[in-house]
Order: structure tokens, then sequence, then C-alpha cells
């Protein structure tokens, strides 16, 4: 049983709302299909398959690799965790509308908040922080991309999924410190030009 019962807000209801009336078919199974690139066991099967690359081709980005890996196993954890603490409906329930228009059911009634696949998506946005200029635009426009696809499936209310995706950047920013510590050190060092 859950601790605490989450609301949607009346901005969550109106927007959910208006996917329910002005949605179809195409949209739902797009976003179907999309949604899946922000899936707990999609990522970590390729956050795992990075790591070992790395160990084996290029293990002096092994404390990136470490860091992804590790952000990768703790977003996909924690909101398992508290979606054992907080209940809240799914919009794809209170919905008939939506349904004629293709909007599908998705995971279990009561497991709205937060979005899982906006905490992992908020993680990788702000680990995209550690790359160059325009794959962190990419990156980052991925996963917003990747994290509306549940309000337009109805799977969460749109402040499921923006508390999701902060959570998910906090929790990326939180593991920095102990899991790029010897990044860190390594590149404060200086370096010795050899002749």
């Amino acid at each position: 049983m859950a601790i605490v019962t989450v609301k949607p807000t009346r901005i969550d209801v109106t927007i959910a709302d208006e996917i329910a009336a002005h949605t179809d078919y195409e949209v739902e199974d797009a976003s179907k299909a999309l949604t899946w690139g922000a899936d707990e066991h999609v990522l970590l099967a390729l956050a795992a398959a990075g790591w070992l690359y790395v160990q084996l081709r290029k293990p002096q980005q092994a404390p990136l690799a470490n860091h992804i890996l590790t952000a990768s196993l703790v977003t996909a954890v924690l909101p398992h965790i508290l979606k054992s603490a907080f209940d809240q409906t799914r919009p794809d329930r209170l919905t008939i509308v939506g349904h004629r228009h293709g909007v599908p059911v998705s995971g279990r009634a009561r497991d709205a908040f937060p979005s899982g696949h906006a905490v992992h998506m908020g993680a990788l946005a702000s680990a995209a922080g550690l790359l160059p200029p325009a794959r962190r635009r990419t990156v980052r426009a991925i996963a917003v991309a990747l994290s509306l696809t549940r309000i337009a499936l109805l799977a969460h209310w749109a402040s499921d999924v923006v508390a999701g995706f902060a959570l998910g950047a906090a929790v990326e920013r939180l593991l920095r410190p102990w899991t790029l510590a010897g990044r860190r050190r390594d590149s404060r060092r200086p370096r010795i030009e050899r002749a």
C-alpha cells in the first residue's frame, strides 16, 4: 500500500483531455514505438554494452562509462521504489474517448508517479552535459522527445514526466562526485610534453 496519493493538477487534466480528444491511431502507434527508446531494459542493455566496449577498446574513457552505467542502474531502480510509495492513477485509465482514438493501456493502473521513462531521460539529458555542444543538444532533444511520448500515450500526467525528468537529472548530478572523481583528477594533472 502506498504512503502518499498524488492527484493530477488542473493543467495535467486539461492536457490529458486535449490529447484524448485529438489524438489518433497513427500518433499513438508512433508514440508507442518511440517510447521504447526510453525503456529501462533498452537503456540498461545499451549502457552495459557501451561499458563493455569502453573497457575493451577505450579504457581511458572508463570513468565516463562507469558513470553512465551507474546512473542507468540507479535510475532503473529508483522509480520502482518511488512507485511503491506514491499512488496515482494513470490518465489512460480515466478516458473512454482516448481509447476510441487509439490510446493504449500502460503499465499498472496506479503507477503514474513518477514517470520512470522520464527519470531515465532526465539522467541522460544531464549526462549529455559531458559531451561536446553539438552532441549535447542532440541527446537532450532526443531525451525530451522520448519523455513527451509518455504524455502522448496518456501513460503519465505531464507533471509526472516533468518530476521524473528533474529527478533523473538530479540523480545524475549527485552521482558525478563519486563516479567521475578519477576523471577529474586525471584532467587536473599537468601534461608532460615528450620530445
